[in-house]
């Protein structure tokens, strides 16, 4: 379909599809054997300026939006989604400076991360607090000009390999979730390190490490925006991104779905290849039909993001929840019309598939936000009484 990009979204389009068929394809499967961070794709995605689209120009980006955003994720997911995670991770972790920084902290930041010198990752989930961001253990004191950070946040994307961290900690336990503040943290601050890195089951070219803080200090600019704001810039953050964890999955998805129409064509079976059998025509027709609507649902959610309406988490959770559910269902299709052939490691829909399920629990399960869009709903039905 035709989506009506402009001409700069879709050089953006075209950039990132170029990086994902030349360089990035070539290389995921022994990327995913070896467990392998992808630095030397990651250096080639900054030469293309991609890390800087949803990033103003005054702070050395393109100056696009959420839209620009899901294009570039969307292209790189196609070929692999653990180099577009390690990509997406961060534009997540550049977010809580983007929307709440202050100039100074902007000035710093971002147009490092913008030209991709330096990698970027946001910390929330702990162990006792996945889902319920509220329940965090991690704090930051006030001491003088320092805060005192102590704690542990973990499977964290980007953990150890990025240099900028967003974090959220507790600064005043009495409050709860209101309690909560976003912090910088840079690689290197004394009192801050890493967990070992995780074994996952999919994803695997990208780093999760455990963020470790004893007695870290941090200087007391590095606070973002004000204290007792943590809570509101995380979900913040998460409207923002929700939309590109969508368009992961549409990437994987057509990814998967080009993979099984090739294969499909090729494949003999009594004589005829076997996408003339029905059979396999309406696997392949359901699998175009639920990705090309989880494209649209995506790019509206994107562009409605963009439109600068302030209450868009309804919108930003359909378009994760919906396209992620796709890519889990499209990507085993995809096994299932390689038959035998699909479960074997050298051909990409295998990895696709455990790829897929990352995408139904990170920034938030499928779970939660179906709450978030029964609990959106519920306050509109109040709304219009």
């Amino acid at each position: 379909m035709d989506y009506f990009l402009t001409e700069e979204q879709q050089m953006i389009k075209e950039i990132a599809h170029k990086i994902a068929e030349e360089r990035i394809k070539p290389v995921r499967a022994e990327l995913d054997e070896k467990e392998e961070f992808p630095t030397e794709v990651l250096k080639i995605i900054a030469q293309s300026d991609l890390f800087g689209v949803a990033i103003p120009q005054e702070y050395g980006g393109f100056g696009g939006g959420c839209l620009e955003n899901c294009l570039a994720v969307e292209e790189l997911s196609r070929a692999c989604l653990g180099v577009s995670t390690s990509f997406a991770a961060s534009g997540l972790g550049a977010y809580p400076i983007l929307l709440f920084g202050s100039e100074e902290q902007k000035q710093s930041y971002l147009p490092e991360i913008a030209a991709g010198r330096r990698l970027a990752a946001f910390g929330l989930t702990e162990s006792t607090a996945g889902s319920d961001a509220g329940g965090i253990l991690t704090t930051a004191q006030l001491k003088g000009d320092e805060y005192i950070l102590n704690g542990t946040k973990q499977w964290i994307t980007n953990g150890g390999e990025a240099e900028i961290y967003t974090v959220i900690a507790i600064t005043d336990r009495a409050k709860g979730a209101r309690g909560a503040s976003a912090f910088i943290v840079e690689k290197g601050d004394p009192g801050f390190g890493f967990g070992k890195k995780e074994s996952k089951m999919g994803i695997r070219a990208s780093a999760t490490r455990e963020l470790i803080f004893n007695q870290c200090r941090i200087p007391k600019n590095r606070l973002i925006a004000r204290e007792g704001m943590g809570f509101i810039v995380a979900m913040k953050t998460f409207d923002q991104s929700r939309p590109g964890v969508g368009a992961q999955g549409v990437g994987l998805a057509q990814g998967a779905l080009d993979e099984a129409v090739q294969y499909a064509r090729t494949r003999i079976q009594f004589g005829k290849p076997i996408i003339t059998f029905q059979a396999i025509q309406h696997m392949l027709a359901d699998m175009a039909i639920q990705t090309e609507a989880a494209r649209a649902l995506v790019y509206a959610a994107a562009r409605f993001v963009d439109s600068g309406v302030k209450d868009v988490s309804k919108v930003s959770a359909m378009a994760k929840v919906f396209a992620s559910d796709t890519a889990m269902k499209v990507t085993t299709d995809a096994v299932q019309v390689f038959g035998g052939t699909g479960y074997m490691r050298d051909y990409p829909v295998e990895k696709m598939m455990r790829d897929a399920k990352i995408l139904q629990i990170y920034e938030g399960t499928n779970q939660v936000q179906r709450n978030i869009i029964g609990q959106e709903l519920n306050k509109e039905g109040g709304r219009k009484k």
